[in-house]
């Protein structure tokens, strides 16, 4: 709840508390006299007010001075419960929901006395009113100086009765069912502001339309803009008169046609004082008179401040907004400079008009101007995550659409995005690998397989189990792998997806068994003997050490071909493949069922592993990469084998080597997984090994040095 306060009337305290929250804090206040903002629009409360919370606002406790419900889904009685006692000025019904049409807001307001008088704004722009309706009366609210029904049901009769309000000044009878304007003559000498963008209903002649608008001497605002596909010419005539529109200040005629650079500038110059002209859509705006005119703002395409103007202006009209994008994304196409103002101005556009295809394609290709390669930086995160949100919202709502599909898939290779910015993981995951099943052109493929990659590391093994596109995307991964191996192509796409079946099979049982089922052993058996890589073989063996965790899984690695590979890469000079070897080496010696009829070999194996770990230059190797893990799980069982010293010392070793390169993350990791105990045990066992010894006692020293630092000021 936005909750402005207002200073309050002495000496009348009412003794109330309230508590007034908003993202990320919560504010104590005494309320007095309060403004009340419901935006049901926004994204941070979207759905709160409903019947139930609006009764909060029922009885005298407090007073409302302003209430914005725009969006609410609200029902008559709860509204008029809940706020129509109340001595409102102003109120912002914008597009509330059906249960609450305008007659039903007409009459809990009219109901009460204070209002019919003192309510000075009402904005019922997008509110329905049931069909059959009787004409609308506004009457009694004789105090309305404002009154905006953009897009409403609203007739030329129910014009006439609006016209007859003693202080009325302004007046939005946009995209309305008016087909005459003749009752603006009752309120001539007292309106000031009047909008009519699109009336598409109007049954006047242009004559007749501008004889009306030449009585209106005291407007000062005045919007005729149209639909650029209308063609309306009715601004071009408005521009050749000199009689008309003498105090206006602000002149609204983008979309209109026939409109010259010449003649909208004899227009200000006869009109020194005006401070605003709307020329987007038109063909003018273009000459130097428009950037050089102190004080004169402009909606055009004719540079960025015109276009800027443009996109907040026209927040809630979408053939406006798709003008302005379409003009955003040609001026953007090569920016160099951050410009978040402008990018929260696209997610504006894109979180008002969500089911506007044009908008939404046209505001996710600005979005990537905006933000591609080193752009993102600047950015702040929220609004990062609003946009990247706003992306997935639009594909849900246009799930057939591949060219909105390809942006919101370049999106995400951003690294910033990818890696720092909050969404929801879970659904990008789904998106990316159904992405990824429909073989698409070779680039975007392997920007699909980058993306996974990376996606796969930040779920958790829950929400991998649950994806639907699990099977299908480890199937269409193995066969990128098995393509590029028959080719004998080492490219960026394989290692790309060599990394993503590692990430995906991650302490995620599921994806182990699906890549087993998709032949996943015989195709990296054949990887390993077609590249030497050790780029390539690390994460071969990386995936193979996430499969010999898993106990129901590991038996499938006892093979010849398997072994003799693991055995081979075991004493490599690369830091990284030795280490894999030794660790899927560690997890299958470690289950003795694996070896009834084998336990010579098992010994030897724990012999070579161990020689290995001898022979590596110290316990905190610089491997060139660092191995990350999601947990420390699979490792207890390991550190707790006394009986077996090797697999304990390669497990205690690999504890030591991630804690020692990344002690915040793996530090804390050990303490919240219970670990601690185990490398005591090993400092104290009488059987550990004095390595192993040594090593748990670096990491407790590790550890005791983090947690200090951690604790200073």
């Amino acid at each position: 709840l936005d909750l402005v306060i207002h200073p309050p009337r002495p000496p009348k305290v009412l003794g109330l508390q309230a508590w007034a929250t908003a993202p990320g804090r919560c504010v104590k206040v005494s309320m007095h006299e309060i403004k009340l903002s419901l935006q049901a629009d926004s994204g941070s409360f979207i759905g709160k007010l409903t019947d139930r919370t609006a009764s909060i606002f029922r009885g005298n406790q407090m007073k409302l001075k302003l209430a914005n419900i725009q969006k609410a889904k609200i029902s008559t009685p709860a509204f008029i419960k809940a706020f129509c006692h109340h001595k409102l000025i102003e109120l912002n019904a914008t597009a509330v929901h059906a249960d609450l049409p305008v007659p039903d807001i007409l009459s809990g307001l009219c109901s009460n006395s204070w209002m019919q008088q003192n309510l000075q704004c009402l904005l019922l722009d997008s509110t329905s009113i049931p069909q059959n309706s009787r004409a609308l009366f506004f009457g009694q609210l004789t105090g309305l100086c404002i009154l905006s029904v953009f897009n409403v049901c609203f007739h030329t009769e129910d014009l006439a009765n609006v016209s007859q309000l003693p202080r009325l000044e302004s007046l939005d009878i946009s995209n309305t069912l008016v087909t005459d304007i003749s009752a603006l003559l009752i309120c001539k000498d007292r309106l000031k502001s009047l909008t009519m963008h699109y009336m598409k209903c109007l049954t006047m002649t242009k004559p007749h339309i501008l004889a009306v608008i030449r009585e209106l001497k005291c407007l000062l605002h005045l919007d005729i803009s149209d639909h650029k596909q209308v063609k309306s010419d009715l601004a071009f005539h408005l521009l050749q008169q000199k009689d008309i529109l003498p105090n206006v200040v602000s002149l609204d005629i983008s979309g209109s046609s026939c409109i010259t650079d010449a003649a909208v500038e004899l227009f200000i110059r006869q009109r020194p004082a005006m401070q605003f002209v709307g020329l987007l859509a038109t063909d003018a705006g273009y000459s130097d008179f428009f950037t050089t005119k102190q004080g004169l703002r402009v909606t055009g395409g004719a540079n960025m401040s015109q276009i800027s103007e443009a996109l907040s202006r026209y927040r809630n009209r979408s053939c406006f907004m798709k003008e302005a994008l379409y003009r955003l994304f040609t001026e953007t196409f090569s920016v160099k400079v951050t410009m978040p103002a402008i990018l929260k101005l696209v997610a504006v556009g894109m979180r008002n008009h969500p089911l506007d295809l044009p908008v939404q394609f046209t505001a996710s290709a600005c979005a990537l101007n905006l933000t591609r390669q080193g752009l993102a930086k600047g950015m702040p995160v929220r609004l990062l995550s609003e946009v990247t949100c706003l992306l997935f919202k639009a594909l849900k709502n246009f799930p057939h659409y591949q060219q909105l599909q390809k942006n919101c898939l370049l999106s995400l290779t951003n690294a910033r995005i990818l890696v720092d910015v909050p969404f929801d993981r879970f659904d990008a995951a789904k998106f990316v690998m159904r992405w990824l099943c429909k073989h698409e052109n070779p680039k975007m493929q392997t920007m699909a397989v980058s993306v996974t990659s990376i996606l796969a590391l930040q779920l958790s093994p829950q929400q991998t189990a649950q994806l639907e596109e699990l099977f299908m995307a480890v199937k269409e991964l193995l066969a990128i792998v098995k393509q590029k191996t028959t080719e004998n192509l080492d490219d960026v796409t394989l290692l790309f997806t060599l990394k993503a079946l590692w990430n995906l099979t991650d302490e995620s049982p599921a994806a182990c068994k699906h890549f087993i089922e998709n032949q996943g052993l015989e195709i990296f058996i054949q990887v390993l003997e077609t590249f030497s890589e050790s780029a390539i073989q690390s994460k071969v063996l990386g995936l193979l050490n996430n499969i010999a965790e898993v106990r129901e899984l590991s038996s499938k690695l006892v093979t010849e071909d398997v072994l003799k590979h693991v055995i081979s890469l075991l004493g490599s000079r690369e830091m990284e493949v030795s280490y894999f070897a030794a660790g899927i080496i560690a997890h299958l010696t470690s289950d003795r069922r694996l070896w009834i009829a084998h336990d010579f070999q098992r010994r030897i194996l724990l012999q070579d592993l161990h020689s290995t770990i001898q022979n590596w230059t110290s316990s905190s190797c610089k491997m060139t990469a660092l191995v990350t893990y999601r947990s420390f799980k699979t490792f207890f069982p390991l550190l707790g084998n006394f009986s077996q010293p090797e697999v304990q010392l390669w497990a205690v070793w690999a504890v030591y080597h991630v804690c020692s390169k990344n002690p915040s993350k793996y530090c804390k990791m050990l303490v919240e997984e219970e670990g601690l105990q185990l490398l005591c045990d090993i400092q104290e066992h009488s059987e550990a090994t004095s390595q192993a010894q040594q090593i748990a006692a670096s990491i407790l020293d590790d550890f005791r040095m983090h947690f200090m630092n951690y604790q200073r000021p």
